[in-house]
């Protein structure tokens, strides 16, 4: 344990000193290094898939989920999306340095509020290798130092895109230590990793619910956590069935293992009998596994009977819960009560209802005829992002890089004293 310990106070060290230096290093130089990493990352991708392919085996016979396993493989197009989300960072302006505010004061004094860097942001994170350079892109243009801990399901495939990215990075001019990964799987780093509030200052987690609850409860470093998304779309009465159909298919079947895909379905009695048929058949023919209300199961009968727990669950699968109700009222008020207030969306052409919805639905995104899933940093303009915030601090939702930086008021001043 003492040598886990030394180990994991030297990578944070790294990172505290190089955090100094990358805070000064210019915009020019930062998307220098965001455009070697992502032409290494495109040139390399071969051997990318190579390693990936060895955790692709390992979670096979540990007889991970088949979601899980989607989100941890990587392609030549997945590995390109990467590259790309590199360079469309490299496009958004430097939020380092920006004025949020200026004021001049009755005794002369001009004070403005600058953003600037945090400083040193540990990612604790599980399965999917791209969040590794997603954080990387993020943190390096917004002046922030990494230390990385991914799963030990992903080991291989972080391990090959962190030494991608350290080698792109030092060619580039960026202070060695800016990006330090944890290669070791041992969970016992984690406890330690959360303690080291003299070297990091922030703690991101990305995984599992469990994984996150332990890491707020246990961290002595400020924490800006993702929850688990229990996303809900609600099919108002007044709803375009076209659009319910194809915009709640997408919502749950293109991606299931992802936290913006939707987990509860929700319609209106008015519209139930019309919608629900068309709707869980086309779900059927796509293998989605159907738990509905007893109202649901009067109007489609062979489907299973949703439980209490299920209308919390985030399956991350291709199983869907399904509740009939009366009004947007109790859509509403269910999803309020059973939500993780991330992604949540109502079909309706109705704009009054909708905007009713959109004011009192709590969550981090809320939709109008949309799919959930375009919660995303990329689909949100913000190059990628380093997470989905459910909280309500500064940072909430797609986290992209103004969310990874901080201010500090800058006072000008000509010999004013305080009276």
């Amino acid at each position: 344990m003492k040598n886990l310990k030394n180990y994991i106070i030297r990578k944070a060290e790294k990172a505290k000193s190089a955090s100094k230096k990358l805070a000064l290093i210019s915009t020019n130089t930062k998307n220098k290094a965001l455009s070697k990493i992502a032409e290494l990352i495109d040139r390399k991708s071969e051997i990318i898939i190579s390693e990936n392919s060895k955790d692709i085996k390992s979670a096979e016979k540990n007889k991970l989920s088949s979601a899980l396993i989607d989100r941890l493989k990587l392609n030549e197009k997945r590995i390109h999306s990467m590259a790309d989300g590199l360079r469309q960072i490299i496009e958004l302006p430097d939020p380092v340095g920006k004025v949020l505010e200026k004021t001049i004061r009755p005794n002369g004094l001009k004070i403005e509020k600058i953003r600037v860097p945090i400083g040193v942001i540990g990612i604790i994170y599980e399965s999917r290798p791209n969040v590794t350079v997603d954080s990387v892109g993020l943190c390096l243009k917004s002046g922030n130092c990494t230390v990385l801990r991914g799963g030990s399901e992903a080991i291989n495939s972080n391990r090959i895109l962190s030494d991608i990215i350290c080698e792109a990075i030092v060619s580039s001019g960026i202070p060695a230590g800016s990006v330090e990964f944890i290669d070791n799987t041992d969970r016992k780093i984690i406890s330690e990793m959360i303690k080291l509030s003299q070297y990091i200052d922030c703690i991101i987690p990305r995984g599992g619910e469990g994984l996150i609850n332990y890491i707020r409860e246990n961290s002595s470093i400020p924490v800006i956590s993702h929850g688990k998304g229990v996303c809900h779309t609600y099919i108002d009465k007044d709803a375009s069935l076209e659009k319910a159909i194809a915009i709640s298919f997408n919502a749950k079947v293109q991606r299931p293992g992802v936290c913006n895909a939707m987990e509860t379905l929700l319609v209106h009695k008015d519209i139930a009998k019309r919608f629900l048929p068309l709707m869980i058949k086309k779900y059927k023919d796509a293998g989605v596994e159907i738990r509905g209300d007893k109202n649901t199961k009067q109007i489609v009968k062979d489907i299973k009977s949703a439980k209490e727990s299920d209308w919390y669950e985030e399956y991350l699968d291709l199983i869907l819960s399904v509740k009939v109700v009366s009004s947007l009222d109790k859509a509403v008020f269910h999803i309020e009560k059973y939500g993780s207030h991330h992604s949540d969306a109502i079909i309706t052409e109705n704009s009054r209802t909708a905007e009713q919805f959109l004011k009192e639905v709590d969550s981090a995104s809320v939709y109008w005829n949309a799919s959930t899933r375009f919660t995303d940093g990329a689909e949100f303009g913000l190059g990628a992002e380093i997470g989905i915030s459910t909280q309500k601090i500064h940072a909430r939702g797609p986290m992209g890089l103004n969310e990874l930086t901080s201010y500090k008021f800058v006072v000008r001043g000509n010999g004013q004293v305080r009276k």
